[in-house]
């Protein structure tokens, strides 16, 4: 490490407060997918950001869209219309084949809003506040109080309590379970079609049909959050299209922006005109002129460079390898995910391999301490596919 990039590692450490245990390194550029540190050492990017950069880096036509709108006006407020946000709306309802947009800033701030709005839906039923929301053991769904409060790991809480009340676990991909908890106060239940902090597990066919049919029949509104997942990372738009069951209200985030902090959270018409009125929810950022430009330009990258064939073809490869290196090391306990969100599961910690990638030019993350995860940019050939097998072995042999 030169003595540039370790003086601005002790820099940071004295100034942005530690709630970050940083690998150590000070990344610079991007390029395709590959990313830079400050000492020029290039790195295959098998994380894109956390399921951010779904286009790769550097893309051309996405960042000249958002030069092009910084050039005009960046915010205005919601106050008024601007014309990239009703683009951006227009295009990601047809890709989601959702009714009504709210533009946020981040993912946890779209499930803070798909839970005020299924409160509010149930409020306007029945005159009533003590609505119940069901929730999933093993789920992520932010660090806000809102999204924490559905957040299924104990640990993640614990310090913060109390959380928003009427809140209730169950266990993900069992239908009993869940039918186990609901009540006649039970308005919602949010889930995440993968999950993916709680270890890549994707939601059955049997377990989120049940779910939809359960909602349906008790008036219970399906939230799916699909931030990780979603914006063709499983082969799909969205996860749940796969299985043609459709939400109620469902978040999305990450490669919506492919960099800008933009979220939103969509529901049916249905939904929309029984929750949410003006003045029940607002943000001064969410939806402005930029926002609305990189959504825009993103879903329009995604047709003209089939993003979603792409994920098709190359993920079967991904799995095919990835298979193999389980089969290889029987330290590996299992490979599961979905696209190009996969997990490799050992019977040990796996810092030390990804640390040990980090060295040999790859970056990867876990989920969970024994779980890989494997969430690379969008646009990934196969011969990245064997770059990174090669790098990973040689990190799990050492």
């Amino acid at each position: 490490m030169s003595e540039k990039m370790k003086s601005y590692i002790e820099e940071a450490e004295k100034d942005l407060l530690h709630t970050y245990n940083r690998y150590q390194i000070v990344l610079d550029k991007g390029e395709g997918v590959n990313l830079y540190d400050l000492d020029g050492k290039k790195y295959l990017d098998f994380v894109s950001g956390i399921g951010v950069f779904a286009l790769g880096y550097g893309n051309k036509e996405y960042n000249d869209a958002l030069k092009n709108q910084i050039d005009k006006v960046i915010h205005t407020s919601n106050y008024y219309y601007n014309v990239p946000a009703i683009e951006a709306a227009k295009k990601i309802k047809k890709a989601s084949g959702m009714d009504r947009v709210f533009f946020t800033n981040s993912g946890a701030e779209a499930v803070e809003g798909a839970l005020k709005a299924a409160r509010k839906y149930a409020f306007l039923r029945d005159g009533h506040t003590d609505h119940e929301i069901i929730a999933m053991n093993h789920s992520f769904h932010g660090r806000t109080f809102g999204a924490l409060s559905v957040t299924g790991n104990p640990h993640y809480r614990e310090a913060f309590e109390p959380m928003i009340g009427n809140i209730k676990f169950a266990d993900f991909n069992d239908l009993e379970s869940v039918k186990a908890q609901v009540t006649d106060k039970t308005c919602a239940i949010i889930m995440e079609t993968v999950q993916g902090e709680g270890g890549i597990y994707p939601a059955t066919k049997e377990f989120i049909e049940g779910v939809r049919a359960l909602c349906d029949e008790k008036d219970i509104l399906l939230i799916l959050d699909e931030i990780q997942c979603g914006m063709g990372r499983t082969g799909y738009m969205y996860a749940w299209q796969k299985f043609d069951v459709k939400p109620d209200i469902m978040t999305t985030a990450k490669a919506l922006g492919c960099g800008v902090p933009v979220g939103a959270f969509l529901m049916t018409e249905r939904v929309g005109q029984r929750s949410l009125a003006a003045g029940d929810h607002g943000t001064t950022y969410g939806g402005n002129p930029l926002a609305g430009a990189a959504i825009d330009k993103v879903l329009d990258l995604f047709e003209v460079k089939h993003i979603i064939d792409n994920v098709r073809e190359v993920s079967s490869y991904l799995e095919k390898r990835l298979d193999e290196i389980k089969d290889k090391y029987d330290a590996i306990i299992d490979r599961r995910g979905s696209g190009l969100l996969q997990g490799l599961e050992f019977d040990h910690p796996v810092a030390d391999i990804i640390n040990k990638a980090l060295e040999n030019g790859l970056i990867l993350i876990n989920a969970g301490t024994n779980i890989i995860r494997f969430i690379p940019p969008l646009v990934i050939t196969k011969s990245d596919v064997d770059e990174m097998i090669s790098i990973l072995e040689a990190s799990i042999s050492v």
